[in-house]
């Protein structure tokens, strides 16, 4: 049980002085404001800019040049942008720090803030109401369905590049560091609950050519997996399963060696998480398996990863179902519990921020 992680980050308050608690307290306040300038200076290519001019820097003139804003617009992204410690001011050039770098340089950063604008920005103006009555009432702005999953093939562009490229950067970085532990026991029948893509899927039976996959989902996400399944040959080893997981009478197909699910509980309230491991369990076969791909955040070792996951939370509750979120570890164990499974394997550090928890039947 490999656990070295399994230290809660905690986020210990920090001693500062009352000026500099009620500076944190403003930049909280001027957040939104923050993000956004941040944001349009890296969209329209004036912090790309400035890190191609290195330490010399560039002036406002130059800038306004490179992004096609007036200087006005530039003085207003960069100042903001100055205060949130991403550029300096060297005389009367523009210079790249170190944060900036990251914003124009980091992947994680790319994916956040897309996911963040595109996806949540414009709902979360919702999230009292949708805290109060535990329903996605910020999906309005993306479409008309119950929650997000029922229109995650059809979201409206960029959302929907955005939300697949935020929720594949994640899963993707751990599915090869999985795969050993996956078939250390030579499974013949894997169940993969919430298919999604298939990408998953095509990965296993691309590993394994004796293996047959059952895939449980949304019909129109199983659309979009039979295309990713046919695509790469594997099709015929794969039967897409058609389900609504929030009906609790919807019996999982039996006799899997491995019911997997990747990145999913975590789009449920703890009720039906209960309900979906009770039927989990029901549907394996002698030494069977379930196992739990999922981004803890208190299984982080640095807490800029739980910090990432955390704030993904008010997502879960503004768009997608309402009353889910990033769970702590001990949330999932819990419910395994009471579903009549028994934690028997932990393996931290897989990819960006995975654990895998393996649970057999009690």
């Amino acid at each position: 049980m490999d656990s070295k992680f399994s230290a809660n980050p905690g986020f210990p308050p920090a001693r500062m002085t009352a000026l500099a608690a009620q500076y944190e307290a403003q930049r909280i306040a001027f957040a939104p404001v923050v993000f956004q300038c941040v944001r349009i200076a890296w969209k329209r290519g004036i912090l790309n800019a400035l890190a191609v001019a290195g330490k010399q820097g560039l002036a406002d003139a130059d800038l306004a040049e490179a992004s096609g804003l007036s200087r006005y617009a530039v003085s207003v992204l960069l100042e903001t942008a100055m205060s949130a410690k991403v550029v300096h001011r060297q005389e009367e050039q523009w210079v790249l720090s170190k944060v900036g770098h990251f914003v124009v340089s980091d992947p994680l950063f790319r994916v956040n803030a897309d996911f963040m604008q595109d996806v949540c920005y414009l709902g979360l103006a919702e999230l009292e109401a949708c805290l109060e009555h535990e329903k996605p009432l910020g999906l309005k702005v993306l479409g008309d369905w119950p929650t997000i999953y029922e229109g995650l093939s059809v979201l409206p562009e960029p959302a929907r590049t955005s939300w697949f490229n935020f929720d594949h950067y994640y899963s993707d970085s751990a599915f090869p560091d999985v795969l050993p532990h996956v078939f250390s026991a030579k499974p013949r029948r894997l169940m993969d609950i919430g298919a999604n893509t298939g990408k998953w899927s095509r990965m296993c039976l691309q590993h394994d050519p004796a293996l047959h996959v059952t895939m449980l989902d949304l019909p129109v996400q199983l659309n979009v997996a039979r295309q990713t399944l046919a695509d790469a040959g594997v099709l015929d080893r794969a039967t897409p399963h058609e389900i609504d997981l929030l009906d609790e009478s919807a019996a999982f197909p039996a006799g899997q060696d491995v019911v997997w699910m990747s990145q999913f509980l975590c789009c449920f309230s703890e009720a039906k998480i209960r309900s979906i491991l009770a039927r989990a369990r029901t549907a394996l076969a002698e030494g069977g398996r379930v196992l739990v791909l999922d981004t803890f955040w208190d299984r982080q070792q640095h807490e800029v990863a739980a910090f990432c996951l955390i704030n993904t939370s008010p997502y879960f509750t503004a768009m997608a179902s309402g009353n889910s979120k990033m769970y702590e570890s001990r949330a999932f164990i819990d419910c395994a519990r009471d579903a009549g499974l028994q934690l028997i394997d932990v393996r931290d550090g897989l990819g960006l921020s995975h654990s895998l928890l393996s649970f057999a039947a009690a």
